[in-house]
């Protein structure tokens, strides 16, 4: 038998299992079919209340559509923080939807010219990947006749400690190195254009609060050192984010209280060169991850040499990082659930196997679970971020699942709304 991650506090204990105060099976119900994403946006709206209130007064929260860009989800979550960050342009469709073009960053490295042109025309702010993104970006406003809204990402020097994908401290195509970002940015500002300020993002999914808190402090002094030579105060710092949340055994969920601690005390000695200008932290997974469960029927159980095995109809084209495919170096089990168990029933060593045709579409590894049949439910949690759209979900042409939204930021038990592809 091989561990798992633990199962989001706000799952815990109901046997069978409920999502905002309603079973799988009403889920279900309500979708029409398995698979299933199902989102608690109760969940994400006490994420989002508790971390304004461990944070710095003032401090912007930007969500990074990129960990889920869920069109009603994106809904629910515009009105709860200052921005949204996207990163292409079907993203820029959604975000527009939700939000006005001020509250919208544009960041990733290939920006393509029509991209650029139409964040540019509708008012968004591109986070310039290098000079030569930003050549293209001030020669298209030019033609348009438009002021653009410009920020320079930054590549920086430091890196965060213990994150699952680094950015910083090392030759990337993300940002521009920070020993020639000042520059860029007073380019920027002699072209005429509406500088919106630095971008700095080192990693993601730390869960080390130490890390987080020392890596925000250094890219604070970078800030300060870079608009000191700018010479211009930078109108916003987005300092990035790199909150992670447990999917695996022994992880522990991030002390979100002590890094707002930290931030605040460093931003009471801000450098001059930073008086006056604005901070944002961009987060994604944090907000939406834990909300998440996919849901996916058991189709048959078989044996075979010793071990059981779970045929699920749903697999690694919907939720690729559960199958330890995106991203993970070892093979470890993301919380896992038969969705109908009740309380004492008896348990097994089973395998949980999607229906696609590899070996790589394992979604539980040996796990101990109440024994299931066909006909019953596996939810698999950690569902909320980097599922369905991190996904190869044209793999062998299977159909897309469903997803909906459970529940609302006011009334956290109401279906919200639903979509079945």
């Amino acid at each position: 038998m091989k561990p798992m991650g633990a199962i989001p506090a706000e799952f815990r204990g109901s046997a069978p299992l409920t999502i905002a105060g309603r079973t799988a099976d009403e889920w279900i119900a309500a979708a029409g079919d398995t698979p299933l994403f199902v989102y608690d946006v109760g969940i994400v709206a006490a994420r989002i209340t508790r971390l304004r209130a461990a944070m710095p007064a003032g401090l912007d929260l930007h969500y990074a559509i990129k960990a889920n860009p869920y069109a009603p989800l994106i809904e629910a979550i515009a009105p709860l923080v200052d921005g949204l960050d996207i990163a292409s342009k079907g993203e820029m469709a959604l975000a527009l939807a939700a939000k006005p073009a001020s509250a919208i960053s544009f960041a990733g490295p290939g920006k393509r010219n029509d991209e650029i042109e139409e964040a540019i025309a509708a008012g968004v702010t591109l986070n310039l990947e290098s000079e030569g993104e930003a050549g293209r970006a001030l020669a298209v406003a030019d033609r348009l006749g438009v002021t653009p809204r410009l920020a320079v990402r930054v590549n920086p020097e430091i890196e965060l400690r213990g994150s699952g994908m680094r950015m910083g401290g090392r030759a990337s195509p993300f940002g521009i190195d920070a020993d020639r970002a000042a520059e860029l940015a007073k380019r920027v500002v002699a072209a005429g254009a509406d500088w919106r300020g630095f971008h700095i993002f080192a990693g993601s999914q730390a869960l080390d609060p130490q890390a987080i808190i020392e890596t925000q402090a250094e890219t604070l002094a970078l800030a300060g050192r870079l608009a000191e030579e700018v010479g211009v105060t930078p109108p916003l710092v987005n300092l990035g984010g790199g909150f992670g949340i447990p999917y695996f055994p022994g992880e522990m969920p991030l002390d979100i209280e002590a890094i707002g601690a930290a931030l605040a005390e460093r931003m009471t000695s801000l450098p001059d060169s930073l008086k006056g200008a604005k901070f944002a932290i961009e987060l994604g997974r944090w907000l939406v991850g834990e909300a998440g469960v996919y849901l996916t029927r058991v189709i048959d159980r078989k044996e075979s040499r010793g071990e059981a095995f779970l045929v699920v109809d749903g697999g690694l084209h919907h939720q690729l990082a559960a199958s330890g495919n995106f991203g993970t170096v070892v093979k470890r089990n993301y919380p896992v659930s038969v969705a109908s168990a009740q309380k004492d029933a008896p348990v097994e060593t089973v395998s949980v196997v999607g229906c696609l045709c590899t070996p790589l579409d394992r979604l539980a590894d040996r796990v101990s679970l109440p024994m299931a049949q066909p006909g019953d439910v596996i939810a698999i949690f950690m569902a909320g971020a980097y599922g369905l759209s991190a996904s190869p979900s044209a793999f062998l042409g299977h159909e897309l699942p469903r997803q909906i939204l459970a529940g609302r930021a006011d009334t956290p038990n109401a279906i919200f709304t639903s979509s079945v592809p």
